[in-house]
This record gives C-alpha cells, structure tokens and sequence, in this order.
C-alpha cells in the first residue's frame, strides 16, 4: 500500500503552529501540539509498522522562524516478508530561515525476512538548524530473529543553501554474509547516527565533539561510539549491545534540544530505559 502526507508548520501570531497537514493510509500524521513555542507531530501507522509492500512518503515544510518535533509514537517495526516486498519510507523536508526541525523518531526493528529502505532529503537555509536521529535494532533479538532481516538500507542527505553539506548511506543486506556475524555486526543490538546542523546549532555541535573527544575508551565496552566534524556541524555514531544503553546515550547527547524547543522531550524516555 502506498500512502503519502504532507505537513507544513509557519510563525502565526509569535507562535509555531500547524497550518497544513494531510495524510493517507497507511501514514497518519497525529499533532498533539499543533500550536505553541513548538510544534510536535507523530508519525504512526494503523498497523505500527510496515507491511510488505508498504511504501510512505512525507513531504515536510518548517517555515520562516518556526520550530518543529517529528518523532513517532514507539518503534518503527518492519513486519515479516514472505514474498520479499520490500517496504519503503522517504522524507522530503524544507527549512527556511531561522527555522529549527528536530527529527528524532524510535528505531527501526526489522523483523525476520523483511526489507526496508528509507531515504530522507533536508534543504536547509543558512540560518536553520537540523538534529537528525536515525537508529535501528537487531529485531526480535528474544525470538531468535537478531539480524535476521533480508536487506536494511538507510540514507540521509542534507544540503545547505542549495550546497550538499553530507550524504550518510548505509546498507546491511543478508546476501553479503551474515549480519549479526562475527565480522560484520558481532556482539552489538543497535545502531545510532546523530546528525547536528546548521548554523543555528554550531555551538551544540562543537560541544558534542568535545564532549565525545574527552570519553575515556575502554576495550570491549558494551557501548562504542565516534564523533566527527562535518559541513556546517557534527555526527555522532553509536554501537550497543543493548538498545537502552545507545538510547540512553542519544538523549544524554541531545538534552540541549529541550531548550531549543521549550519542553524536554526525553524525559519520559529516559524514565522507561
């Protein structure tokens, strides 16, 4: 089934708020906050997840001095596949000036013998900023389906004024091997990118590569983790044995959003890892 949406958030009256928004299965857009300092918006499902063949797209539109929070409402799961339908989801966003997206959704959790493919664009004036989370599990690890999916492919591109700032691919396919294998995903669960940029969060993105650089490294730790300076900001990837630990680490990483958007939305996830 192919469903796509549309979401559009502008300044109205000193205040973010929601003046567009359209969905059709199986995509559903749920707005719990449609007006205030920020806007916040859940993507969901009717099934909470994807179903072979399922492909959504979302066009989403961050106007002039507004703030917006797409998360969705538990994790992403991609259901088996028998037929080898591979499910799909792509996100177009725009952020024009002094604007403000945080895209920080639960991963991904591929079942057995399922595929998926996403693919996420964000064109960014000079003075927006984007903190983007892209993370996904082994699955159903309890069920003996730990890195049993076919093939996961996921792939982030940002552009700033118009100018490519990063392209971030990655593609765990069955075919290549084993992915849980000893030389490929081995003992880790989980899989975390964090993107921050724009000029708006450049002072967020040098502390984060502070941060990280003054970790201690200890060897065969349960959580790994780089950071890295790139065009107009910072990514920091995380590998974890266990899906609380990375999370935990993410939103340590991104308390300063809560400031950013008037409200702390880790609070509650943190109390549940």
């Amino acid at each position: 089934m192919t469903g796509n949406a549309g979401l559009s958030v502008n300044v109205v009256a000193g205040q973010s708020a929601i003046t567009e928004a359209w969905c059709y299965n199986p995509i559903k857009i749920l707005a719990p906050r449609p007006r205030g300092p920020s806007v916040w918006a859940y993507l969901s499902s009717f099934g909470g997840g994807f179903v072979a063949g399922d492909q959504t797209k979302l066009a989403l539109r961050v106007g002039t001095g507004a703030r917006c929070f797409l998360t969705t409402q538990a994790s992403t799961k991609i259901y088996r596949n028998p037929a080898n339908r591979s499910c799909s989801h792509e996100l177009a966003a725009e952020l024009e000036a002094d604007s403000l997206l945080v895209v920080a959704p639960d991963p991904v959790q591929p079942f057995a013998d399922s595929s998926y493919r996403q693919s996420q664009e964000f064109h960014l004036h000079s003075s927006a900023g984007l903190v983007l989370l892209d993370w996904f599990g082994s699955g159903r690890a309890a069920r003996g389906e730990r890195w049993n999916f076919r093939r996961l492919q996921s792939r982030n591109e940002v552009f700033i004024d118009g100018r490519r700032c990063i392209r971030d691919s990655i593609l765990l396919d069955g075919a290549h091997g084993p992915i849980g294998g000893d030389h490929r995903l081995g003992r880790f669960n989980c899989l975390g990118m964090v993107l921050i940029l724009g000029n708006a969060l450049r002072e967020q993105a040098q502390l984060l590569l502070k941060g990280v650089e003054s970790e201690p490294v200890s060897k065969r730790s349960s959580l790994v983790f780089s950071a890295s300076p790139v065009r107009g900001g910072a990514v920091l990837r995380i590998a974890g044995e266990q899906q609380e630990e990375v999370a935990r680490y993410i939103y340590k990483s991104l308390g300063f959003v809560g400031g950013l958007l008037r409200d702390d939305p880790w609070v509650r996830k943190l109390q549940n890892n």
